[in-house]
């Protein structure tokens, strides 16, 4: 065998164990509860933005979610996976209470007729496990309304324009809008 022919089969080795290597490494299935961000941009597309969310978004997945799987009365992580994290850019007000520029946890507690919004300062937390009531910056409290359909993913939204607008919170056949200024 010549010195050709076992460089050859050296790189040729190498590239074999190379490929199991990336092979056994493989990325795993999408997630079931992909996240999401939500942006207020007060100027339109391309401006600054005054406040960001980000979230994951649970599936009903034919379950009965608020009120069963999450139930009324205790403290839900607002979404899934990793706890909601809210960055606001600026001082802004939500349901007429000021909160100032910041990172924050967002947790609720729904209920049939009203949720309560938590602001947490207790940052880079899994789920409601990590939950400390002493860290809360502020809660409101927000109506709860009958969507106009079912939504099989949680999701929010913002609308509105210059400073002022609304956070808009659905899933199944729940509705939540909570105004915000600054």
């Amino acid at each position: 065998m010549n010195n050709k022919m076992k460089v050859s089969g050296f790189v040729l080795a190498i590239a074999l164990i190379l490929s199991v290597e990336v092979n056994a490494q493989e990325i795993r299935a999408l997630d079931k509860s992909p996240l999401d961000l939500a942006v207020f941009r007060p100027d339109g597309r391309g401006t600054t933005p005054a406040v960001r969310i980000i979230y994951s978004r649970p599936m009903k997945n034919g379950r009965k979610m608020l009120g069963d799987k999450e139930p009324y009365g205790k403290v839900w992580r607002l979404g899934a996976n990793q706890t909601t994290e809210i960055n606001l850019y600026r001082d802004m007000t939500f349901a007429g209470k000021k909160l100032k520029a910041g990172n924050y946890t967002m947790y609720v507690i729904p209920n049939e007729n009203s949720w309560t919004i938590i602001f947490n300062s207790n940052l880079y937390t899994w789920g409601a496990f990590d939950y400390d009531a002493s860290k809360n910056v502020m809660t409101i409290d927000v109506p709860v309304k009958k969507a106009s359909k079912t939504r099989e993913a949680f999701g929010m939204a913002f609308d509105g324009q210059g400073g002022n607008g609304k956070l808009l919170m659905a899933w199944e056949e729940v509705e939540v809008l909570i105004p915000f200024s600054y």
